[in-house]
């Protein structure tokens, strides 16, 4: 399990008014390679630092290229300020290349809070966060995924046939996430838990790693503490590309977070 903290993994440095200093872990990666939703998250943390708003409410995010670890930087550009919004423009870039084009809209959620209506959310199907099985370090296809010896991402026994037995055709994944050291969920993070279990396509078919080309998240509520409940979810796979749909509840059965991204799919 890892010895460091989310916050810590993505942290930002503040070189200018708009510009931010990143060391992108070697740890958080699948494949070498940094996992989208920790870039995301870093991205939105160098976002908040910015303008009179702290907390990303909506991000979509362009995957242009995979950059390696290690140093790279954060520009964010103000694009207007409201009295209970602002928007801006972030990229990631790696060696003055960019990687990541994001826009965001920011705002201030409230400490507490319940949902009016949830009528069109899935049940969140609660389950014993303790139980299940821990995700592998390793895809079911051999990719090695190092993040998974960073995270706690255990998946419910239902969804653990996928590694121990096969697709099972249904294309979702259950299960309960947490941060390393059980550092609490905040909206920055909660970037990163929409991107954090496997691919749902795990459970269609064996593939290799699924590299996500778009990724649009809402953050709705801010968590209480402890783990998370996600289900992840696949919708279509047509024409080398899918679309997944991620929720996260936290432990009172709230929805913090949602997400749809589309990702590029090699199926074997």
């Amino acid at each position: 399990m890892s010895t460091t903290t989310f916050a810590a993994v993505s942290a930002v440095k503040q070189r200018s008014e708009h510009a931010f200093d990143v060391d992108l872990s070697s740890q958080w990666t699948i494949g070498g390679r940094p996992n989208g939703g920790y870039l995301l998250a870093t991205i939105g943390r160098a976002a908040g630092a910015v303008g009179p708003h702290p907390d990303v409410l909506a991000a979509s995010a362009h995957y242009l290229r995979s950059p390696e670890p290690g140093p790279a930087e954060v520009e964010v550009e103000p694009l207007r300020a409201g009295r209970g919004a602002s928007q801006v423009r972030a990229r990631l870039l790696k060696d003055g290349v960019p990687c990541v084009e994001a826009l965001l809209t920011l705002g201030t959620l409230p400490a507490e809070g319940q949902a009016r209506w949830a009528g069109g959310l899935p049940d969140p199907r609660p389950t014993d966060p303790d139980g299940g099985v821990r995700v592998p370090s390793q895809t079911p296809t051999g990719t090695a995924a190092a993040i998974f010896d960073e995270v706690g991402a255990r998946l419910d026994p239902e969804s653990v046939r996928t590694f121990t037995e096969g697709p099972r055709g249904v294309g979702e994944l259950w299960g309960w996430l947490t941060l390393p050291g059980d550092e609490p969920f905040d909206p920055v993070s909660l970037l990163f838990a929409v991107d954090a279990f496997p691919p749902a396509t795990f459970d269609i078919a064996a593939s290799g790693w699924v590299p996500t080309l778009e990724l649009t998240a809402y953050v709705r509520a801010r968590p209480a503490p402890g783990p998370v409940r996600v289900l992840h979810r696949a919708q279509l796979i047509d024409d080398g590309r899918v679309d997944e749909s991620c929720f996260v509840w936290d432990r009172t059965g709230r929805l913090v977070v949602q997400s749809t991204q589309l990702a590029g799919i090699r199926l074997d």
